[in-house]
């Protein structure tokens, strides 16, 4: 059962002034502090804005999505995600396709989605955004009806985040704890995947161990990828590793963390809006912005371009994530 809502306002605004109002979701359970403030001083900055604002904050059991949906059904023209981009992705999976805007506090591990937005990661530069932010139409990922921000995959990647959990678990959030996730999980990987791809139409066959879609050109940036001006583009860039067994998957992934990762030698990448993946089970772990779950196969990836507005710096140029 979902916990109750709660909220930190001694007033809701009235619900004819509700469009111009905020709602703001808060994942207190992210991977970090709000920038360097607590999260009272972040909710005292939020508080002070000078359009009405509600906090709810997520709790064990809560559903994010039900708080998004809450705000959509009150009239709420602002919902703001503060949290990781598992949090912003359980609210602009909501918001996607709707007449609202979005802001997003990033409160995460690494938080591509608000970097490639160019908005801050210090939170009192993200609620300045949520005060002066220009509203942004941003693409978005779809696999089987479920959205994604940066990426979704399958094979090694989903396996990783199983060992992440218990890492963080003992460890603690933190980037280190993360890649050391990477390590401990391709060491006990064994089987590849038996794929059929089908990408715009074209047919692949491929045996791998991971087939990873992308959709952050500012991730792909970051590790030095081909790739990232297809997404720009508004297309998918889909990595697909060669089978070389755990020993080479370790291979890649140092080159990975070291920027040295080449196409052709480490990775295969394809392009294109609409790919297919078949694989030889009726069910398999997906991996989609650092949550997993086990879909049904195949998995159906679309892009859904200008699904949603974000309030975002004031840039030029493309306005998707960059």
């Amino acid at each position: 059962m979902n916990a109750p809502l709660t909220t930190f306002d001694t007033e809701t605004p009235a619900r004819t002034t509700l469009a111009d109002a905020i709602f703001v979701v808060i994942n207190p359970g992210s991977g970090r502090k709000a920038g360097q403030l607590s999260l009272e001083e972040m909710e005292e900055r939020l508080r002070a804005l000078p359009r009405d604002t509600r906090l709810e904050h997520v709790k064990d059991g809560t559903d994010i999505g039900a708080l998004a949906r809450t705000a959509l059904d009150e009239g709420y023209g602002t919902i703001v995600a503060a949290g990781g981009d598992g949090t912003i992705c359980a609210v602009a999976s909501e918001l996607a396709g709707e007449d609202v805007t979005m802001g997003v506090i990033p409160m995460g591990t690494f938080n591509f989605f608000a970097r490639g937005l160019g908005i801050p990661e210090d939170v009192e530069g993200a609620i300045r955004v949520l005060e002066d932010g220009t509203p942004t139409p941003v693409n978005l990922g779809e696999v089987n009806g479920r959205i994604f921000l940066n990426n979704a995959s399958l094979g090694a990647y989903p396996a990783i985040l199983d060992q992440r959990e218990g890492i963080y678990k003992r460890w603690g959030r933190s980037r280190v704890a993360a890649y050391w996730s990477v390590l401990t999980a391709l060491l006990s990987f064994k089987k590849p995947l038996r794929m059929q791809i089908t990408v715009d139409g074209t047919r692949h066959r491929r045996r791998s161990a991971l087939a990873f879609v992308a959709m952050s050109a500012y991730q792909l940036d970051t590790y030095q990828l081909d790739g990232a001006d297809a997404v720009r583009d508004g297309r998918f860039a889909l990595y697909v590793a060669p089978d070389t067994g755990r020993f080479g998957l370790i291979l890649q992934a140092i080159r990975l963390a070291g920027r040295r990762m080449k196409p052709g030698r480490d990775v295969e990448l394809i392009t294109g809006e609409d790919i297919l993946i078949e694989t030889n089970r009726k069910r398999r772990l997906l991996a989609r912005d650092g949550e997993k779950e086990t879909i049904e196969d195949p998995f159906h990836f679309k892009v859904r371009h200008d699904a949603l507005r974000i309030l975002a710096p004031h840039q030029t140029g493309d306005a998707a994530p960059a």
